[in-house]
């Protein structure tokens, strides 16, 4: 294939192309904000109204002009055959074990959505439980949450159509796979948490008071509802509201016993407050707090008899694992089970009566098994540096399955047998990957400051570093998101062109704890985009690519990076792809549930927090004149999350700015969301045009 676009490149001129490029004339308003005495002007603040026909007649021309852009690429649909030659493969979830059933989720290959299976036994026949392709003829609604009730009478389910937030909940008799006539609507962000096999707990929103708008308006009042099963929505028993704080998320769920009713309340993205009830004591009057918000992180693992088992970061950055007595919850009577450690405590779970502890070492799993009272009993054997996720099951049972992941290890499903202590490969993964042709390797580089910052960096194995390779650079840096080892099917068509594609660990991610968190969030943010920088420029200096050949790609926070770093380091990057990005900092707490960001960004409403955003608000540092990269932004008309008007007005605008004949282009995919649920078909189309773009403006 590489022949082919080194081909189709030397007979058709980049520049010719770009040269031709008309792109439609935005309107631009008078609109002016004030903030604390500063004049900051917005002038497409029409395009955030998404449903107004003047936004839409504009998102029409706007791809109309990127789709025949894209056309003229000759190597774009080499590209896209192959990615769904690579594709094309069974793809399973580890199973979990409900009853008498294991249950999994499959996608043959080319499915637009995974189907849900269960079996008898590990030997039995599989058998379709639920089958998402069928819900629409497009493949884009998405199956969300699955929730059995305690004995398997019920299943409940929760689908999302169009890549939206929005859920609808449904219930199905297990035992005749038939549906019951009841539907939960006006959720999001939930789970079913079930009592029995009467009914279960779920977070949702009142009703909007106006349809047409609400994929944009902002979203308040979470509330936590029981349901029982054979009543309608309008039934529903309200559990617990705050009226005080619109702005807050709940989450419910019980403990396996289901003695304990846990909330988990945030007022953002970081920090949060444990409440629970005593569903045993018929005199419990409401909900006692045993973690206060919101300095902290703490999320409930289970309880063990009258006490409650949380992992949380109180006094330890790297977390720990304390038993705290809902009696006597002040920090100060805890008991440690687990202290923390030098590396990340990621995660924590329970099964078998015992205590499973996953832990970051420079951004690698490690998994160490404890007793119930803390004690070390051994360190599970892994395959290598990788991923490892799905450890735990529930107290009666004696294994369980995980998935195992690295760059260049196709996610493999392993069962671990908790009495024997050991792993053995269940399923192996049937991708067509040339394993032994790659190399991946983990370099730390230093930042401005000094930092050490870990980087993974993946190419063919003969590669040569003359500084000339097309190399893709990758970041998130934000929210406590760790990034870690993971197989991707879609980044091979690059690497077989000859890329090197390259993963920074930057701050603002959780690899490392609070302490990595807090080093890239609100005033220093510029950490983030500092620490992005410093890897393109380790990867020119190293000679494994320049600035002609140098890409730079991320979605949603990572979204808000790229456009930082394009709009800071203009000359450092030929190719830039902002995705559902955050790019808009005084105005994104406006919209759907934006305001949960602010503890992580800070808010323009703040004179302090405004004098930082405004730096580095890719919208706002955006000058007329300047060359900016190749860019493509994209978005999608049903992102209730990050807002399409974010893209819209940063396209707008740097189409208004751009001073060279590097296209400035954004693409918007329609009944699509933020990401999750994307069917198989709309992933691949999207993937071969970011590959085509980069590659084709590499040249």
């Amino acid at each position: 294939m590489k022949a082919f676009i080194l081909l189709s490149l030397s007979l058709f001129s980049l520049d010719t192309m770009a040269q031709k490029m008309n792109y439609p004339v935005t309107e631009r308003g008078n609109q002016t904000d004030n903030y604390f005495g500063r004049e900051v002007k917005d002038p497409y603040r029409w395009l955030e109204n998404d449903t107004a026909k003047n936004t839409e007649a504009w998102v029409k021309k706007q791809n109309a002009v990127t789709q025949a852009y894209l056309n003229k690429i000759p190597f774009r649909e080499k590209i896209k055959n192959r990615l769904t030659e690579l594709w094309n493969y069974p793809k399973y979830s580890a199973p979990a074990q409900h009853g008498d059933y294991l249950v999994f989720f499959k996608n043959d290959g080319l499915q637009n959505q995974a189907v849900l299976y269960v079996q008898k036994t590990e030997a039995g026949e599989p058998e379709v439980l639920l089958d998402p392709n069928k819900m629409s003829a497009d493949g884009t609604v998405a199956l969300q949450a699955t929730s059995f009730s305690k004995n398997q009478k019920y299943f409940a389910y929760s689908v999302a159509a169009s890549g939206s937030d929005w859920q609808e909940i449904y219930i199905m008799d297990f035992k005749t796979r038939k549906l019951l006539p009841e539907k939960i609507e006006y959720v999001k962000f939930s789970g079913m948490s079930w009592l029995g096999d009467e009914g279960f707990y779920y977070s949702g929103y009142s009703r909007p008071q106006n349809e047409k708008t609400k994929f944009s308006v902002k979203t308040e009042y979470q509330k936590v509802y029981y349901h029982k099963v054979g009543t309608t929505q309008s039934d529903d028993k309200l559990v617990y509201e705050d009226k005080e704080h619109p702005l807050r998320y709940v989450g419910a769920g019980l403990t396996e016993d289901e003695r304990f009713l846990i909330l988990s309340i945030a007022e953002g993205t970081d920090g949060s407050e444990i409440k629970i009830k005593d569903l045993a004591d018929k005199n419990a009057n409401g909900f006692k707090t045993i973690v206060k918000g919101f300095a902290t992180n703490a999320d409930v693992i289970d309880n063990e008899g009258d006490k409650i088992l949380v992992r949380t970061n109180n006094e330890a950055p790297n977390y720990k694992l304390v038993l705290i007595d809902p009696n006597n919850p002040d920090p100060e009577n805890w008991v440690t089970i687990i202290p923390e450690e030098k590396e990340l405590l990621e995660f924590v779970s329970t099964g078998g009566g015992k205590i499973f502890a996953g832990y970051l070492k420079d951004v690698s799993t490690r998994v160490n098994q404890y007793s119930l009272q803390g004690k070390f009993e051994h360190q599970i054997k892994l395959p290598g540096i990788g991923t490892a996720t799905g450890f735990g099951c529930k107290k009666n049972e004696n294994y369980f399955y995980y998935t195992y992941t690295s760059f260049i290890y196709p996610p493999a499903i392993f069962k671990y047998d908790i009495q024997k202590e050991t792993s053995s490969l269940f399923r192996k993964s049937e991708a067509n990957f040339d394993v032994e042709a790659y190399e991946i390797k983990q370099v730390f580089y230093s930042s401005y400051d000094g930092t050490k910052v870990p980087m993974f960096i993946m190419h063919k194995k003969d590669i040569n570093l003359d500084g000339n390779n097309p190399t893709m650079l990758y970041a998130y840096g934000g929210f406590n998101i760790n990034i870690t080892p993971a197989f991707n099917i879609s980044i091979i068509p690059f690497l077989e062109e000859g890329g090197i594609y390259a993963i920074a660990n930057i701050r603002g991610g959780g690899e490392y704890g609070e302490a990595w968190h807090k080093a890239g969030m609100l005033n220093k943010k510029q950490n983030v985009f500092d620490d992005f920088i410093a890897a393109a420029e380790y990867l020119i200096k190293e000679r494994y690519t320049s600035s002609a050949k140098l890409a730079i790609r991320g979605g949603s926070n990572g979204g808000l990076l790229i456009g930082a770093v394009m709009t800071q380091r203009p000359d450092l990057f030929k190719v830039a792809i902002p995705q559902v990005g955050v790019l808009d900092m005084l105005r994104y707490h406006k919209f759907t549930v934006g305001w949960g960001w602010a503890v992580e960004y800070g808010s323009s409403d703040k004179k302090k927090d405004f004098e930082y955003l405004i730096k580095y608000s890719p919208l706002h540092n955006l000058k007329q004149g300047t060359c900016y990269p190749a860019t493509l932004i994209t978005t999608a008309d049903h992102d209730d999350r990050v807002v399409p008007a974010h893209s819209f007005k940063f396209a707008a605008e740097l189409q208004h700015d751009q001073g060279c004949n590097n296209p400035t282009l954004i693409r918007i995919d329609s009944k699509a969301g933020h990401g999750a649920g994307k069917p198989t078909a709309k992933a691949i189309e999207e993937l071969a045009d970011i590959w085509s773009f980069t590659l084709y403006n590499m040249q």
